[in-house]
């Protein structure tokens, strides 16, 4: 659906992109994730067509948005961080004027009606834009993006200001809206791209550091593969039991953690899956099996680690470079 390649953007002697690839497959929620300046919104501006690449080029559905710029914002649906809003018109007057100015040609009353029942803004729909809460005017910047129904939708920092009560209705609005649209979903909040998005690129300097699901990111970054369980039985015996479940290489203890109940730190294999080895022992001793976790670094671990050059000399943490994903080309790893 999206094709980004050697993506390169200078201003000046400053290199806010540096050659950047990475593509997106139609009916996925992608989330673009970097610290402030990394070059999040350059490449978001550049994939819709608001600012030019220095060199590189972007396809979207075959595309090209250097040579069909009309095309492909016919299929890009884009929240800017800060939505393109019209203060004193009431949100029906602004969905008008945003219809006739993207030149729609859906029916326009069944058109607009729809979509402000999806975004929830049918109650404000005769208010004026400027006395909305910030919630609301984010779900009006996102019906606009909506206009036309285009397959893509960039969403550059949708919660940035949000209270944690809007934040997540907006993030079940976007989970909704990708079950029929490619969504990128652009944050630094890290929480917001955990809840969302299936896939997780990060940008750090201007150049992708990483690319896959958060889970893998955080498996492949780390030498440490442990389950940390927390098991309601003799904590000996119980040890004795986990030291002989299949693909089981070393169990610790931890000690008591609740009145009988003993946590212990269980290793397998690299690459090798012992949650449902563990379950099924306990289940067959009959011993509760009360908690489970992974040792895996955390969404934010991977983070720090990606952008932080200090962070890695505190964490056992892999000390090479974290290998792209498939859709990344190589050598483009920090």
């Amino acid at each position: 659906m999206i094709e980004v390649r050697n993506l390169t953007k200078r201003y000046g002697t400053n290199i806010a992109l540096d050659h950047v690839s990475f593509s997106v497959e139609e009916g996925s929620i992608v989330g673009f994730l970097g610290p402030n300046g990394a070059g999040k919104s350059t490449t978001m501006n550049i994939v819709t067509g608001y600012l030019s690449a220095s060199e590189g080029e972007v396809t979207v559905g075959g595309h090209s948005i250097l040579e069909e710029p009309a095309e492909v914002k016919k299929m890009i649906g884009y929240l800017p961080e800060q939505p393109p809003l019209y203060m004193d018109m009431t949100v029906r007057e602004y969905l008008d004027f945003m219809y006739k100015l993207k030149k729609v040609t859906l029916p326009k009353e069944k058109h607009i009606r729809e979509i402000c029942a999806l975004v929830k803004i049918t109650e404000v729909y005769d208010r004026l834009v400027a006395n909305l809460s910030k919630g609301y005017k984010q779900r009006v910047g996102i019906a606009q993006a909506l206009l036309g129904n285009p397959p893509v939708l960039i969403l550059d920092e949708p919660t940035v200001g949000l209270d944690p009560k809007q934040i997540i209705e907006i993030r079940n609005l976007i989970k909704n809206l990708g079950k029929n649209h490619t969504v990128i979903l652009s944050s630094h909040i890290l929480p917001e791209v955990q809840a969302v998005c299936e896939r997780v690129i990060v940008i750090n300097r201007g150049k992708i550091v990483a690319d896959g699901t958060p889970d893998q990111l955080g498996h492949d970054l780390t030498t440490d593969h442990r389950m940390i369980v927390r098991i309601e039985g003799p904590e000996r015996e119980i040890a004795a039991g986990l030291r002989n479940v299949n693909n089981v290489t070393d169990v610790q203890m931890l000690g008591e953690k609740e009145p009988g109940v003993f946590e212990y730190s269980v290793e397998g294999p690299e690459g090798k899956d012992i949650r449902r080895d563990l379950f099924a022992f306990c289940s067959r001793k009959g011993a509760p099996l009360l908690a489970m976790r992974s040792t895996d670094l955390t969404l934010e671990e991977v983070f720090l680690h990606l952008t932080d050059e200090s962070y890695m000399n505190r964490v056992k943490i892999r000390k090479t470079s974290p290998k792209a994903g498939t859709s990344a080309k190589e050598g483009e790893s920090a």
